[in-house]
């Protein structure tokens, strides 16, 4: 009995793999999994998942660190009287060359096109290097002001507890006998000596 079930499910399969590949389909394992043909086990694009895109060209990807260096360094150059000096001769110098010059010499006629773009692509470049050099100062004046507020918080923690112990101590002192205090005692106890009576300096001995 049990055999004939066996040969029964055994003809079931062969008989669903032949139909299914009758009809084009790929054959399924004995789970009910489907035999993995090639390339299956490369990655599918998924609806649940984000896509990568694949770049065709790989963009430069500079040390951000030592390139803020660099625009700090230019950042600060371009706001000294050096860099307004260098570029006021600059600018005199080609004017000059370009008006006073042999024409053949010239190469920049006027109206200076190629001195408005030169200006223009400097202005262009310093601008971002500025900005980037003041996201870097901004970010380290956000690292010294979070270190000012956590010593800020220690200095006051450190105040408060003297305070609270300069109280204890000078509650503890105010029941401590002072030397003004044992002496107005000791000088009321001899006047209480000196108006004592014989009689009754002799009942306070006995």
């Amino acid at each position: 009995m049990a055999g004939d079930r066996r040969d029964l499910r055994n003809l079931r399969e062969r008989r669903d793999l032949r139909l299914r590949e009758a009809a084009g389909q790929r054959p399924r394992e004995a789970d009910g999994r489907r035999t993995p043909e090639r390339g299956e086990d490369r990655r599918r694009n998924r609806l649940d998942q984000p896509q990568r895109r694949r770049s065709f060209v790989t963009l430069p990807n500079p040390d951000s660190d030592a390139f803020g260096r660099l625009s700090e360094r230019i950042a600060r150059f371009l706001g000294t009287g050096r860099f307004l000096v260098w570029m006021t001769f600059l600018i005199l110098l080609w004017v000059t060359w370009n008006i006073a010059a042999p024409s053949s010499w010239r190469f920049d006629q006027y109206p200076f096109i190629f001195l408005t773009l030169v200006l223009s692509l400097q202005a262009s470049y310093a601008a971002p290097l500025i900005l980037l050099a003041q996201n870097r100062q901004d970010d380290r004046d956000k690292v010294n002001m979070e270190q000012d507020r956590a010593r800020t918080e220690r200095t006051v923690a450190d105040t408060e507890y003297l305070t609270r112990e300069v109280a204890a101590l000078r509650h503890g002192l105010g029941e401590v006998a002072t030397r003004d205090f044992l002496r107005s005692e000791l000088q009321s106890l001899l006047k209480e000596l000196e108006n004592r009576t014989p009689g009754e300096a002799e009942e306070a001995a006995g």
